[in-house]
């Protein structure tokens, strides 16, 4: 960079070179010096304030960037005749260097910030170019003959519009051109069907004015025949404007037919920031044209010296890359995309739909599963004329898996930079664009192999839930209680919501007693520790609570978990009834309480007399004749909900057993497991580890367990007879057994307690 500015002749621009070159070598000094001190480099977690964990490292071709920025506020202080000296220095080399770079000869450079402002520039100067009384006459000349705008329909979204309100036209100046739908990609621009529409246009006193071609679309990086749409512009007389990632290719040794026809092209839009991992660096709008007032009235030529500086952070930054930086960061891209779809190829169940496009560096790919009965959506790439609304059932399942894949992949790989789409014809796909995220992540050879691997781990389970999906919607019909909830955004093996008794199948509102059931099924089902995730929210078309069940391996035991399922929420519903009831219960066993006690109270009147509640004579009767009372009370049973006597507390010494309450439901399935097996798992099923015999020990064992756990118990009930049972053998039936007893146990000191009158 030196050698060059010394050869410059204004003293200015060597004193800058000079700055330039002391400031690189602080910036040098000081990022040693930090790494120096902390052992490592300035993270943005050491940022305090709302930046704090949000910017990435840069590197120092960053910095010479955000140095440039810093460096334009300086210069725009100079002296206006050295300023305007100074910044036309910097414009010229720029565009200079980007031409001889991208293959763009006798070009001239716009530099904007909106990607977009650039092509609405171009709009304005091809309205100005074909239309010569604009100036003067202004709209009445577009009134008198519509000027008509052609874009792809593979566009980025929002571009018709931007333009439409940027020059101030309506929106029927846009023609969208359908891509092929018989022949080449299916996100190509139809070249015959755009030359039947230019035709009728012109016959309908239209004046085409302009078309936007693609080199590389925002979706999955196909490429326009840009030379067969060059060649029928030039019969036409229209303007042809070029975008896409593919335009970094231009910068290689080894070009494709297709994007090398992009330099015949009237104009073309660069994004060298992210090509280059470049902050804040302007993007370019590359252009010929032979009248500079045209130029200068659409905007894309300014005198103002601060309008040329939007250049200087792309000076700096081209001038510390080089030609051969420049070139070896586009390349790498193009490695990393090249080794991602090789790899791909080789992968089962993983379909690639940029397989025509050998120098695309864009790589798009997705999930599929060929089934028996499934629809040809999934075997291969569906026909464009499918409509939405016909589009089957296992497609919207394959596109929930895909969407999961894609979030999987970017958490466990994020040097990656996967984005997650959704296409109109293929449903949703996993973008991965090293060329717009590799300079800024980093991303290298290593990443793109562990990207293969996890996608390899995944695929099993993609497979495996797929499968099991139809036989989880057959065991939910099955069981009673259950209702099974078709919700294809849902990437897991299925949906179920619990019906209670008082569910209105016919509202779709919430139901606050559901959502509480639901969510304590959530609870238990997640104490399992299983290994399928288990979430709730409402239903996909109401507002019901669901269970939304996960991913599942193909061991999972899906009889098992809908029984658990419909066994645990039927035992919450009872819980939660018995609950509710309990207040009412206990309120009105308390009022029976106190009516039967105060009922008592009158019989004990009636029985012991009026004399007996005298002070003095009743301790006296009482003296003479005491009152043999019987001990009485009320128990309350919860489980039966009545009142209870205690005669069988008090007199016979024995507790009360009142109702016998119904068996608690289990809230689990009971099954024998093996040793460290979780729930919901097949045992013994395509497992080698565990033979046959030690299969059939294991169960032995389990026999011998129960047989010797309920030994004794049988035994004896095997010794009291038929006619006496087991419990009248502890109840004292005569005179010798007491004797015997006594007998037995010579330090009882204390007398038999005498049976009471009634027995006897």
């Amino acid at each position: 960079m030196d050698a060059s500015l010394e050869k410059i002749a204004d003293p200015t621009l060597a004193e800058m070179g000079r700055n330039l070159k002391e400031a690189m070598k602080m910036l040098e000094e000081s990022q040693r010096r930090i790494e120096d001190e902390n052992g490592k480099k300035l993270m943005s977690e050491d940022i305090p304030g709302p930046l704090q964990g949000r910017i990435q490292n840069i590197g120092e071709q960053g910095h010479m960037a955000l140095l440039g920025h810093s460096l334009g506020a300086f210069i725009s202080t100079l002296d206006k005749e050295k300023l305007r000296k100074l910044t036309t220095r910097i414009l010229s080399d720029t565009t200079l260097w980007l031409c001889r770079i991208f293959r763009y000869e006798n070009g001239c450079a716009y530099f904007h910030e909106e990607e977009r402002e650039g092509l609405a520039k171009i709009c304005r100067l091809a309205i100005h170019s074909r239309y010569e009384d604009f100036v003067v006459d202004g709209f009445n000349v577009l009134y008198n003959k519509k000027p008509v705008i052609y874009l792809s329909a593979a566009a980025r979204p929002g571009l018709g519009q931007y333009l439409c309100n940027q020059l101030g036209l309506p929106f029927p100046c846009l023609c969208r051109v359908p891509c092929n739908t018989m022949f080449g990609s299916q996100h190509q621009m139809d070249v015959a069907f755009l030359e039947k529409m230019i035709k009728d246009d012109i016959e309908r006193g239209r004046l085409p004015l302009l078309l936007v071609a693609n080199a590389g679309t925002a979706a999955v990086g196909h490429t326009d025949k840009i030379g067969r749409l060059k060649e029928l512009c030039e019969q036409y007389g229209i303007w042809l404007h070029v975008e896409g990632v593919n335009l970094a290719t231009l910068a290689l040794g080894y070009i494709s037919s297709s994007v090398l026809a992009a330099t015949r092209c009237d104009s073309m839009t660069l994004t060298p920031g992210p090509w280059l991992g470049l902050p804040a660096v302007p993007a370019v709008t590359l252009y010929k044209h032979d009248d500079p007032a045209l130029t200068l009235v659409a905007g894309l030529t300014s005198n103002k010296p601060a309008d040329k500086l939007r250049a200087l952070p792309l000076w700096l930054s081209l001038q510390y890359l080089g030609l051969d930086g420049i070139v070896e960061r586009i390349k790498h891209a193009c490695q990393l995309s090249q080794r991602l779809q090789e790899s791909l190829k080789k992968v089962n169940h993983i379909k690639i739909l940029v397989e025509d496009e050998l120098s695309s560096p864009v790589v798009v790919f997705r999930f599929f599963q060929e089934l028996p009965d499934s629809d040809s959506v999934l075997k291969a790439v569906p026909a464009p004329n499918v409509a939405p609304a016909t589009v089957s059932r296992e497609r919207h399942s394959c596109d929930a898996l895909n969407r999961w894949l894609g979030e999987q992949l970017k958490q466990l790989v994020p040097a990656s930079g996967l984005t997650v789409m959704d296409l109109e014809v293929e449903g949703t796909c996993v973008r991965f664009s090293p060329l717009m995220t590799a300079s800024v992540l980093g991303t290298r050879g290593e990443d793109v192999d562990q990207l293969v691997a996890c996608i390899q781990s995944k695929l099993p389970v993609l497979t495996c839930t797929l499968q099991l999906r139809e036989e989880f919607k057959q065991e939910v019909e099955g069981t009673a209680g259950l209702l099974y909830v078709d919700d294809p955004n849902w990437p897991g093996i299925g949906v179920v919501r619990y019906e209670h008794a008082n569910d209105d199948k016919n509202s779709l509102k919430s139901d606050p007693e559901g959502e509480n059931i639901h969510a304590a099924l959530l609870k238990k089902l997640n104490e399992l520790e299983s290994d399928l995730t288990f979430k709730m929210g409402p239903e996909y078309k109401s507002m019901k609570s669901c269970i939304y069940i996960g991913m599942a391996s193909d061991d999972t035991d899906v009889s098992e978990l809908v029984e658990t399922i419909a066994v645990t929420a039927r035992e919450i519903e009872e819980n939660s009834r018995l609950l509710e009831n309990m207040t009412e219960v206990v309120r009105k066993g308390i009022q029976e309480a106190q009516v039967q006690l105060q009922k008592a109270n009158e019989e004990r009147l009636l029985e012991e007399g009026v004399l007996r509640q005298i002070p003095v004579v009743g301790s006296v009767l009482n003296w003479f004749s005491p009152v043999q009372a019987s001990q009485k009370g009320r128990t309350f049973n919860l489980t039966a909900g009545s009142l209870e006597s205690t005669e069988h507390t008090y007199v016979y010494k024995v507790q009360g057993t009142g109702v016998t309450p119904p068996p608690t439901p289990s809230g689990t399935r009971i099954k024998q497991r093996l040793p460290g097996q979780k729930p919901f798992k097949r045992s013994l099923r395509s497992s080698d580890a565990v033979s046959e015999t030690s299969s059939v020990s294991h169960i032995e064992d389990l026999e011998k367990m129960e047989h010797l756990s309920g030994g004794p118990a049988q035994n004896t009930q095997e010794t009291h007879g038929p006619e006496q049972p087991p419990g009248d053998s502890i109840q004292p039936t005569g005179q010798p057994e007491a004797l015997q007893d006594g007998a037995q146990h010579p330090e009882d000191d204390h007398p038999q307690v005498e049976e009471p009158e009634s027995l006897r």
